[in-house]
């Protein structure tokens, strides 16, 4: 048996620090899951890599019996005092501040998660519940303190016109959140702090966004993208098109 520990017969959860030879599989796994202009966010392409080299230990990925990877998880430490006012914007925020406090030799007490991806053939089968759960057993098994993460909603992207405020706010039958992601860190023990309407910002030329999207934006304004949760904001003039994506801070509570 490889460095980790065993869930079951069938599954493995190990952290990059553990196999830094499955570094490539994690890029792999972002790759699929998230939408091509999402993988162009400036803070995420400036940082990513120091991820891996600096965070090894809050990067883990889940393999089947065949060692295939099945999903991943990444999160990333920082220094926060607990208090809702104070948190960064959000998703680039929150990483830029863990960066930076690395950099500055700020010893970190919260763990924000960053992402955590399915791959298409394992999902639906109650990974990501699964996923969440280790996150959270990170920060304890690390003396984390606070562990807060920027979610982004699953389903909102069928609802790009409705404000996060008003999403969150939907609730099925059984009173559970309408959305399956926030649903998924509400049953783990998670609650909504609030919007972070300015949590992940890309701006880029409209070739760029063009090329991107698959679409022609011929003119200035506002168009809904595919798996945009908000439409992307056009200006002709200045050449350049701008997404600012709305997430929502959850908080989990470490017991």
């Amino acid at each position: 048996m490889k460095k980790g520990y065993k869930m079951d017969k069938k599954r493995t959860i190990v952290t990059l620090k553990e196999r830094p030879d499955l570094e490539d599989e994690f890029d792999e796994l972002n790759s699929i899951g998230w939408a091509k202009f999402m993988r162009e966010d400036p803070i995420g392409a400036k940082y990513w890599d120091n991820l891996y080299s600096w965070f090894p230990e809050f990067q883990y990925i889940l393999l089947n019996e065949e060692l295939t990877p099945m999903a991943c998880g990444n999160s990333i430490p920082f220094d926060w005092d607990g208090n809702e006012d104070s948190l960064p914007p959000g998703w680039d925020g929150v990483f830029e501040k863990g960066i930076l406090d690395y950099q500055d030799n700020i010893s970190p007490n919260s763990l924000s998660a960053l992402a955590i991806v399915i791959h298409p053939e394992f999902r639906g089968k109650g990974l990501s519940e699964l996923m969440v759960k280790e996150m959270k057993g990170l920060a304890i098994k690390n003396r984390i303190k606070n562990m807060v993460a920027p979610v982004r909603p699953s389903l909102k992207y069928k609802y790009p016109l409705i404000p996060m405020e008003e999403y969150i706010s939907w609730v099925r039958e059984d009173g559970f959140p309408f959305d399956p992601w926030i649903r998924t860190h509400y049953k783990t023990g998670a609650s909504i702090i609030k919007v972070a309407e300015r949590s992940m910002i890309i701006p880029a030329s409209v070739e760029m966004w063009e090329k991107w999207v698959g679409m022609k934006l011929p003119s200035s304004g506002s168009y809904i993208i595919n798996e945009g949760l908000v439409p992307l904001e056009v200006d002709k003039a200045a050449n350049k098109g701008v997404y600012v994506e709305p997430n929502v801070w959850m908080r989990h509570h470490l017991g």
